[in-house]
């Protein structure tokens, strides 16, 4: 019998965060998550209730590229006997196709914030209370766009680049017990892939649903032999 897992999950109210959440819901593991839509929250509450209703899912209104608004998300999760098992660092935004030049300062900075800035302030407030139960699993959610240059994406591949090195560096720093990877989900039929490349293209991958079906059972199987590593899904 498998055992049951808490699993945070950040930009959980959509995408992929949101079929990975409901596909692990599904299999009795307890979710954590947050985003910055309280609408799509009630509405994944709801649906992760019916799924597992004997577990507490907690699902948060939260700003990953706020300090403040993590800090307060992990004291939250602690008070409630929540410390995760797996962290999942999903949240993240695309950038138009543009040359570097041609690109708005509010581009840059809210790609940069969350993408970059996002998953440092999850790192600073979560890892300590992994450390404390001499467990964890920090997963950062890169990209292909994070071992290759594309022309043109200079921002977003920037921002994945950086998980890579992020992933990289700390794992480094951690105590034994746990482990921190980068993970290459693959190419998916998101809002991201449709900004990217129009969504009659975009289309024609595979959903964040039938993604997640894998992804779960991979992100289940990730230990502490795997610290350091680029992973990717195919």
């Amino acid at each position: 019998m498998e055992v049951s897992k808490k699993v945070l999950v950040t930009g959980v109210s959509k995408g992929l965060g949101r079929a990975l959440a409901l596909e692990l819901a599904t299999h009795n593991h307890t979710i954590i998550g947050c985003s910055r839509s309280q609408l799509k929250l009630d509405s994944l509450q709801a649906e992760l209730s019916k799924l597992s209703p004997n577990n507490h899912h907690l699902l948060i209104n939260v700003d990953v590229t706020s300090n403040s608004s993590v800090k307060k998300f992990a004291q939250l999760v602690a008070e409630n006997n929540l410390v995760p098992d797996i962290i999942v660092n999903n949240a993240a935004l695309a950038s138009r196709k543009s040359k570097i030049w041609e690109i708005e300062d509010e581009e840059v900075d809210n790609v940069i914030d969350t993408n970059v800035k996002g998953i440092i302030n999850v790192m600073r407030h979560f890892i300590p209370l992994l450390i404390h139960n001499k467990q964890g699993v920090i997963i950062n959610m890169s990209s292909n766009a994070g071992r290759e240059a594309f022309g043109e994406y200079a921002l977003y591949c920037a921002s994945k680049w950086a998980v890579e090195g992020l992933s990289k560096c700390v794992a480094k720093e951690l105590v034994e017990e746990l482990a921190m990877v980068s993970l290459d989900p693959g190419v998916i039929y998101t809002d991201m892939l449709a900004l990217c490349m129009g969504d009659d293209m975009a289309s024609q991958f595979q959903s964040p649903e039938e993604w997640a079906l894998k992804a779960a059972t991979i992100i289940l199987g990730i230990t502490t032999s795997d610290n350091g590593a680029s992973l990717t899904i195919n």
